[in-house]
């Protein structure tokens, strides 16, 4: 871009010479690759913002289906928990049934020996339904720990 003057003192005349040629050539060659990049990086920044916002959709997507499954299991879970509840109810029900039975059959059956005169002493009934109280006392708490869980 600049211009070289060489004079030569010997000679009377003097040797002008450029040493480059038209600036305005030289600057378009140069911003050619320039704008070329631009251009490379602006659709590469496009592309990967386009990727960015398929990926946010598909984790939007993503956690909408999650968040969807995962009340579907708890409502199941509740379902399952009510139902467990009501069967250990009924079962506690039934054992209450079961003893009220048991217990007036074991009193018709002393009844009916003491009426005989078999039976002798009513302790042996006595610890017998003690030691069934404890049993039913049991198996409650084991019924109700099963529940809380």
């Amino acid at each position: 871009m600049s211009e070289q003057i060489t004079t030569d003192p010997t000679s009377s005349a003097a040797l002008v010479s450029v040493s480059s040629p038209n600036p305005l050539k030289k600057k378009q060659e140069n911003t050619s690759p320039v704008d070329s990049k631009l251009t490379e990086l602006n659709e590469s920044r496009a592309e990967l913002l386009n990727r960015i916002q398929n990926l946010k959709q598909d984790l939007q997507s993503w956690r909408g289906k999650l968040d969807t499954q995962v009340q579907v299991y708890h409502e199941e879970l509740s379902g399952l928990k009510k139902t467990l509840n009501l069967e250990v109810e009924q079962l506690r029900e039934e054992f209450k049934d079961l003893k009220t039975t048991l217990s007036q059959q074991q009193d018709d059956v002393s009844a009916s020996l003491k009426t005989l005169g078999l039976q002798d002493d009513s302790k042996e009934s006595k610890e017998q339904m003690v030691t069934e109280e404890r049993v039913e006392a049991r198996l409650t708490d084991e019924n109700a720990k099963e529940a809380e869980h």
